[in-house]
């Protein structure tokens, strides 16, 4: 089920979960402003997931889960995941293309 798993989270979530960055806040950050994107990826604009303990300025992301900024800081592996994940829900091709390919390395392995 793992295919159907990245088919959804490609064509689906951002039909279930839409998303538009909104005001500069404090917070976590998320999609291509987070690793393992930030490292592909150069951009000015940062987004980020709300949270107080937060120490980045980004354009505000609703986080999938209102906890996840705060499960996020402590799992490094679950962190990635949900990042790459909302490369779908705010990304542009290029963020999502870069991000299929990552998360089918983390769900699938080398394929």
């Amino acid at each position: 089920m793992r295919h159907n798993l990245l088919d959804f989270l490609q064509y689906g979530l951002a039909y279930v979960f839409p998303q538009v960055p909104g005001p500069v806040v404090r917070g976590l950050p998320t999609s291509h402003s987070a690793e393992p994107l930030n490292k592909l990826i150069r951009s000015s604009e940062a987004y980020v997931w709300p949270w107080s303990k937060g120490n980045v300025r980004g354009h505000s992301i609703e986080p999938l889960y209102p906890k996840v900024p705060e499960a996020a800081s402590q799992d490094t592996k679950l962190y990635e995941m949900l990042a790459l994940i909302d490369a779908f829900r705010v990304g542009r091709a290029r963020e999502k293309n870069i991000g299929i390919i990552e998360l089918k390395k983390r769900i699938i392995g080398g394929e």
